[in-house]
């Protein structure tokens, strides 16, 4: 017998993703419920081959359902998540109201697949956010080999990263620029068609943003504590997949052609790194894989032990839905859940 899957958001982007990497990726699910707020009662959303109309979370019994994956935003998790986990549900959630509790596992399968059993405290459990999953994939590996003191990070992260609205804004302004009746920004601060945009979350005291607070943090939560980072997060007209340039310096001596070797053999990780031109991955070319890629890994000369490199994923797939459904993948591989009767 299988498991009793419920996704909450799943008319979202992130919500439609996690259905559709369900499907792919053949989780022994007995049934799959699609959950949303009360206004979406009744919209089907996709299963494989099967239409799954949307229940109203609020009147849903998470009763002998074994996983509820959300990604419904803070509020929601904040209130809804303690109250699925009550009833014996493992929940495991994308929103970052989670991530900071020292009693919720902050999980990426690949860099601390054993940190998951800590679930049990609260039944809850985190995923990060999109551009630190991408990240903790690629330096996991080379902290393993030559231990990371610090990080310098430029992300370039898709307008899909701040939801459907977000994708719409992009979409409508690029037609009206080109018929020159260009909408006025909603959702952004400013026009993200044709620009560039410095500022990701909220502006915390000390002149970074909240996104790039999160990376720190979640950095060292997931990896290492004493790994220090500094990140730049941009916000770039691209609909879906997230870039970072990023700069590492080691406490032991590791060359790029070490660092390729390593991370060609690293899960979940593929390297596309030729010195030609088109010899790299854009973000284009990530979508709907389930891959980080890494490219232009070359030896920082301004540093004794240091490396650049570029990092690219489908922030819709490993940074959210495909390492949700990852976790859970992990719980039933480890056996460490019992099937709701």
């Amino acid at each position: 017998m299988g498991y009793k899957v419920a996704v909450i958001g799943a008319t979202g982007n992130v919500g439609r993703e996690m259905l559709n990497v369900l499907a792919e990726r053949t989780f022994p699910a007995d049934e799959v419920f699609a959950l949303a707020s009360r206004r979406s009662m009744g919209v089907e959303v996709s299963f494989g081959d099967q239409r799954l109309k949307c229940r109203d979370l609020e009147q849903f019994d998470f009763r002998g359902v074994d996983f509820a994956l959300m990604s419904a935003g803070s509020a929601v998790s904040k209130e809804w998540a303690p109250r699925i986990a009550a009833s014996g549900c493992v929940v495991i959630d994308n929103s970052s109201f989670w991530r900071y509790d020292p009693d919720v596992p902050l999980i990426v399968p690949e860099v601390n697949a054993d940190a998951v059993a800590g679930f049990t405290k609260k039944n809850i459990i985190a995923n990060p956010n999109c551009s630190t999953a991408q990240l903790v994939v690629v330096l996991k590996p080379l902290h393993d080999r030559a231990k990371i003191k610090r990080v310098v990070v430029a992300t370039y992260q898709s307008v899909s990263g701040a939801g459907k609205e977000a994708m719409d804004e992009l979409w409508d302004q690029t037609k009206g620029i080109f018929t020159t009746n260009p909408s006025a920004p909603k959702k952004f601060t400013k026009q993200i068609a044709f620009n560039v945009i410095p500022h990701i979350d909220v502006f915390l005291d000390d002149g970074s943003t909240k996104e790039e607070w999160k990376m720190m943090a979640e950095t060292k939560k997931i990896l290492d504590p004493k790994i220090k980072l500094t990140a730049t997060c941009v916000r770039v007209p691209v609909f879906v997949g997230h870039s970072e340039a990023v700069n590492v310096e080691f406490e032991e001596p590791i060359t790029a052609e070490e660092a390729r070797k390593i991370l060609r053999e690293a899960p979940g990780v593929l390297v596309v790194d030729k010195r030609e031109p088109g010899g790299y991955v854009t973000p284009v070319e990530c979508v709907g894989d389930y891959a980080t890629f890494v490219s232009r890994i070359r030896d920082d000369q301004t540093l004794d032990n240091g490396l650049s490199f570029w990092v690219v994923s489908d922030n819709l797939r490993k940074g959210a839905a495909l390492n949700t459904v990852q976790i859970a993948e992990t719980i039933v591989n480890r056996n460490l859940l019992e099937k709701a009767a």
